[in-house]
């Protein structure tokens, strides 16, 4: 036998093998669609009796491996199930012979056998046939499932009739000698008459015979036969049959003691399948074990059960013959699959490093030399048994070799998906996350030179090579990798939706977080012709908004907290509002970033996105992101979303270490009026004093003769999207050296306020009247002083959002700043604009 089975279990020792195979050209699709309506049968209670035969189904079989079916019967192929397709009359004669030459390939074992046929009909399909069974179509074969049921009872009575013919002491015949095909040749010439050689031919006929017993149900009379043959086979030292007898002791307790089964398939047996009696199913249920695997009652079940070995027995008993199949070299395959079934029950048993040693020896056991997929299929099996037993990292290691083996020179098509799956699956054995979160948090476990050739090699294999790119570009080929990428995303985008595989893992979203790197993020204040401002009471009474002073000796020092610290100014529904980064480029070539914006939480917020072009390796490099709030309240910003490589990321701000910033929560206050003041009068020329910071001024001059009036003319435009309610006028005369007398600035609002409230578009306008009257008794130098007289208006600023009565300004800087000692007599208009909050 050369090709090993590596999902054996122990309780495939009761199963009956069926082979299910086309004949002709049979679709692949339709082919495996009847084949899961066959297997789905795979136990069947035989009628009037307790027992239930199960069934093992395959659809590919070596015929050299049923040579060895004397050996172990579960091996031998007792069944035979083909399908194929036939249109026409003309064609059944040949589609019946295909069906009986494949008969004949398993011929010396098989009990019975069907032919399914799909498309035929008229006078042959209406034939009553046992061995055949007719259909239409693929879609009208409702008694597929019947038909097989009655196969398997067909293969039951074949089974009990032999298990009875061989059971059978018939006193005076000879009992043949049962043979593995490497023995026969050291059997020719012996002396069939000796005492050695009947012992040896009853205790290999008493193991075959168990072999039958417990196939055929009978759990009992199988422990039974399985020491006698023990007992008579150790008595002539053939020990290849010894162990195979010691082996089917160790099946018949495992499906005593577990009748739910070892294979890790949860349900896929009857809890009452192959117990002693119906009585002993009902005390056997599944899940019925404590905490190592083992019936909590074992003791008393083992005293009821005759023959029946302890769990731990069990093992001890596997060992022995994995030690009897070493002395063989023929046999590496049979000692294999017995290491397999040993850890499959120790996994049961949570007995871990007793089933690291069988995996271990079974790593080192020689066969023939394998084939590619062979080697794939054994590191794969050897990795999910390791996984099994909790070996995480020993089985991350084999199934690395496995999926390198997937992708080796020898193979013409390397199969890369298949690469590829088993390297992801590698990753939690090595301590490697796909969550980004993970890498945010600073821990590090695992060897990093390990995981640092592993992610290489899921580079090369990757489809998308997104999660190399992101933690650990630094070192891979950058450029090549990059341009890789864009004609994948070129073809699928990549996106922050998770990816689930056909095998159910599912991949998190992987952001670009260091494509650009970002160091600071800093909100910016409105630019200071809209900045809003607390409106004051219109008396110009100050309300004190002081709070009391609490101490605390606690410090936070969360990143956490102080990226949700409120931030002192205000921004407005409506109006554009700057959030600035500082960002490099770690790459070695010119980064392209599309579709750069911000991620906010709090209000309904417009981002409206940018595009940069970063230089190779830049330095730290300013880019500015506007958005418009749409509602009020608080904002935060929580990130910024960008666009690389044709790759999505939503980078979140809590997942970048070492970012600084002032804090990223802001209130959002309603929209605010704004308005663009004009007047009749030039600008001035000379700047006066610089404006406090909470107003700006921009500034007119006009020059009077004594006793001389005239007209500003202050045009007031709505040019926001809010109406303004209230304007208010006044003015103030800096008078150094009192020359000035009576109403120097004079107007009258009634017609402007009938214009209010003053909606959006509209424009108001007032007069503003200046008279000068100087007092010319007791002065000195007054011509020269008159030619440096002048007026200068000072008004609101252009697009000024005022929320508050704005203080009149004290002005003692003279117009001529030469001539300081000179009286310089000037005077303000400003004009003041309430809307309600």
């Amino acid at each position: 036998m050369s090709v090993p089975d590596y999902m054996q279990c122990a309780e495939d020792h009761q199963t009956l093998l069926v082979v299910v195979q086309p004949i002709g050209i049979v679709p692949e699709e339709s082919f495996f669609r009847i084949y899961k309506r066959i297997s789905a049968v795979s136990q069947v209670n035989v009628r009037d009796s307790q027992r239930v035969l199960y069934i093992r189904y395959r659809h590919h079989y070596p015929p050299e491996n049923n040579e060895w079916g004397d050996f172990q019967t579960h091996r031998k192929v007792v069944g035979l199930i083909t399908i194929t397709e036939c249109s026409s009359a003309k064609e059944w004669p040949q589609t019946f012979e295909k069906f009986h030459l494949q008969k004949e390939m398993y011929g010396s074992t098989l009990y019975d056998s069907r032919l399914f046929v799909f498309g035929l009909q008229g006078e042959i399909a209406e034939q009553s046939r046992t061995d055949v069974a007719f259909y239409a179509s693929y879609d009208e074969c409702e008694t597929v499932e019947k038909r097989i049921e009655d196969f398997i009872e067909s293969l039951f009575i074949v089974l009990e009739s032999k298990r009875l013919d061989r059971a059978t002491d018939k006193s005076g015949d000879k009992i043949p000698l049962l043979c593995v095909p490497f023995e026969k040749k050291d059997f020719v010439g012996l002396d069939t008459d000796s005492r050695h050689y009947k012992k040896r031919c009853q205790g290999r006929m008493r193991k075959h015979v168990g072999d039958l017993c417990l196939q055929a149900g009978m759990l009992q009379d199988s422990l039974v036969h399985y020491h006698m043959a023990v007992e008579l086979l150790r008595s002539v030292n053939d020990f290849l049959w010894l162990g195979a007898a010691l082996e089917g002791l160790c099946s018949a307790s495992v499906i005593y003691h577990y009748p739910g089964g070892t294979g890790g398939k949860v349900g896929s047996r009857r809890a009452q399948g192959g117990s002693l009696s119906a009585e002993a199913g009902n005390r056997h249920r599944p899940g019925a074990l404590t905490s190592n695997g083992i019936n909590a009652d074992t003791s008393a079940e083992i005293g009821r059960a005759k023959n029946c070995l302890s769990p731990e027995d069990i093992i001890e008993k596997y060992k022995e013959a994995i030690s009897y199949y070493g002395k063989y070299k023929n046999a590496g395959v049979i000692e294999l699959e017995a290491c397999v079934k040993a850890v499959r029950v120790l996994a049961m048993q949570k007995r871990s490093m007793e089933a690291s040693e069988f995996l271990q020896n079974a790593v080192y056991i020689n066969l023939r030399q394998l084939s590619e997929e062979e080697k794939i299929q054994r590191y794969s099996i050897l990795s999910e048994l390791y996984e099994r037993i909790g070996f995480h990292r020993k089985s991350a290691f084999f199934k690395r070799i496995a999926a390198m083996q997937c992708a080796a020179p020898s193979i013409p098509e390397p199969g890369w998906r298949a690469c590829y799956k088993l390297l992801l699956e590698t990753l939690p054995g090595y301590s490697l996350s796909l969550d980004p979160q993970d890498f945010s948090r600073g821990t590090h476990r695992g060897w990093a030179a390990v995981q640092m050739r592993l992610l290489h090699e899921l580079a090369i294999v990757s489809i998308k090579c997104e999660f190399e790119i992101v933690f650990q570009f630094y070192f891979l080929e950058k450029k090549d990798v990059t341009q890789s990428l864009e004609s994948y995303t070129a073809k699928c985008p990549g996106t922050m939706e998770v990816i689930t595989l056909p095998d159910g893992l599912k991949l998190p979203p992987v952001p670009f977080t260091k494509l650009p790197i970002v160091k600071s993020v800093k909100l910016l204040n409105l630019p200071t012709s809209l900045r809003p401002h607390k409106m004051k009471s219109l008396l110009g009474q100050n309300v004190s908004t002081k709070s009391p002073f609490i101490y605390s000796p606690i410090i936070a020092h969360s990143r956490g907290e102080e990226r949700n610290k409120k931030i002192d100014f205000q921004w407005v529904q409506g109006d554009v509002c700057e959030v600035q980064l500082m960002v490099y480029n770690p790459m070695p070539f010119e980064l392209r970033v599309e579709n750069m914006g911000l991620l906010t939480t709090g209000v309904e917020f417009e981002s409206l996105p940018a595009a940069l072009s970063l230089p190779a390796e830049s330095g730290l490099y300013p880019v500015t992101l506007v958005g418009v709030p749409q509602t009020t309240g608080q904002i935060t910003v929580n990130g910024y979303h960008t666009s690389v490589f044709g790759v999505f990321s939503d980078c979140l701000l809590d997942n970048l270490p070492g970012v600084k910033t002032n804090g990223c929560t802001v209130e959002v206050i309603p929209a605010l009026p704004r308005l663009q003041i004009s007047t009749s009068l030039p600008r001035s020329a000379h700047t006066l004093q610089p404006s406090s910071g909470d107003e700006i001024s921009t500034n007119v001059s006009v020059q009077l003769y004594n006793g001389e009036t005239q007209q500003l003319i202050i045009k007031l435009e709505n040019i926001g999207t809010e109406p303004l309610e209230k304007l208010e006028v006044t003015a103030k005369t800096v008078n150094t050296k009192e020359k000035l007398y009576g109403d120097f600035l004079s107007w009258n609002l009634e017609d402007t306020l009938c214009q209010f409230p003053l909606k959006p578009g509209k424009i108001a306008t007032f007069v503003v009247n200046i008279k000068v009257k100087l007092d010319f008794s007791c002065q000195e130098n007054l011509l020269q002083d008159l030619s440096d007289d002048g007026i200068s208006v000072s008004g609101l600023p252009l697009s000024s959002p005022f929320r508050q009565v704005v203080k009149p300004r004290v002005e003692t800087k003279p117009l001529n700043p030469q001539e300081s000692s000179k009286v310089g007599d000037f005077s303000h208009v400003k004009a003041r604009i309430y809307s309600p909050v």
